[in-house]
């Protein structure tokens, strides 16, 4: 089976259960491709995830994300959990842009068979990145990994769609990411379970964190106040705790019976991201092929024809929608 092309669904799925690498390595590039055989090994193993535990890494560039992912890994390793990691860069145009920052930042766990490591850039996904790392979270849970860590470069709204998949959401910050502060008090950013505050060395650390703080305090409907930890990832100091803290809120979920109630919603809302997005461009691509189509929204354009009325033609054309809430006008005779 050494060959690319040899590998069957069935091969593929029985290779992943097996946690063999190049099964995992080939099912997660085609899952990245959209390829049609990836659905099918996703779907034969579906049925065998939800053991893997998902933590979310996310903040604005810079903050040493990757290198506190590192210094969590080693943590984890030595408590003998297996892990998964998928990385993604929205921003990469290349086809693994992002993978040569990631073998610098995590080459000490290149060579661990028991640490699996893949980087996702835009590679023109058929359902966008979200669907691609949802994917690829599934592909690694049924490999067994007990932990997966899904890491994105940024912080935009693609990153947020991503880490919405994610059991736990740790929000790395350092000294100087004043936009990701104004964001968490503007309310924009969603509050993460968990914040790390990197680079702790550096004097203004204690003063983020106080203003971390007071942000956090403004919300008192949560019944779980997310913890902030100093760190130095480099350094590896305070990872043990901020470990500690993932595995407090993991056992909060738990208790409280909200793990089982977040992964249902997250799922739900996943389903509903992907569906949307494949309409979308089912859409698009059928007003740009259709003469009739454009001339509606020519007609828009023009102030001919109002927009709801387009819109509740186009939905029946397209998808056989007769929905009256779509617009209440009519086409003027």
């Amino acid at each position: 089976m050494a060959g690319r092309r040899e590998w069957s669904r069935e091969d593929l799925a029985a290779g992943v259960r097996e946690g063999d690498r190049r099964a995992l390595a080939r099912t997660i590039s085609l899952v990245e491709d959209g390829d049609p055989l990836a659905y099918g090994v996703v779907a034969d193993l579906y049925p065998h995830t939800g053991s893997s535990y998902s933590v979310g890494v996310t903040g604005p560039p810079g903050v040493g994300k990757s290198s506190l992912v590192s210094a969590l890994i080693r943590h984890v390793r030595e408590r003998e959990n297996t892990v998964g990691v998928v990385s993604v860069d929205p921003s990469s145009p290349f086809s693994h842009g992002a993978l040569l920052g990631d073998r610098i930042r995590l080459s000490d766990h290149f060579l661990d068979p028991e640490v699996f490591i893949r980087s996702m850039g835009t590679r023109g996904h058929l359902g966008g990145l979200a669907e691609a790392a949802l994917q690829a979270l599934l592909v690694l849970d049924a490999a067994g990994k007990d932990i997966v860590f899904l890491e994105t470069v940024g912080a935009g709204q693609s990153e947020v769609e991503v880490i919405g998949i994610a059991d736990t959401v740790l929000l790395v910050l350092m000294p100087g990411s004043g936009d990701a502060v104004q964001a968490l008090k503007a309310g924009i950013m969603e509050i993460p379970d968990v914040i790390a505050i990197n680079k702790m060395d550096n004097p203004a650390a204690k003063t983020m964190l106080n203003e971390v703080r007071s942000i956090l305090a403004l919300d008192r409907s949560r019944d779980w106040n997310p913890p902030i930890v100093l760190t130095e990832a480099l350094h590896g100091e305070h990872v043990p705790e901020l470990w500690e803290k993932v595995e407090e809120h993991r056992a909060f979920l738990e208790e409280s019976g909200q793990l089982d109630a977040r992964r249902r919603a997250n799922l739900a809302r996943e389903v509903f991201a992907v569906a949307s997005s494949r309409a979308s461009r089912h859409l698009e691509r059928a007003v740009a092929d259709d003469a009739e189509l454009r001339r509606l929204l020519a007609e828009v354009q023009a102030r001919e024809l109002d927009p709801l009325t387009a819109v509740r033609e186009i939905l029946e054309k397209v998808f056989r929608i007769h929905d009256g809430d779509a617009g209440n006008g009519t086409r003027a005779s």
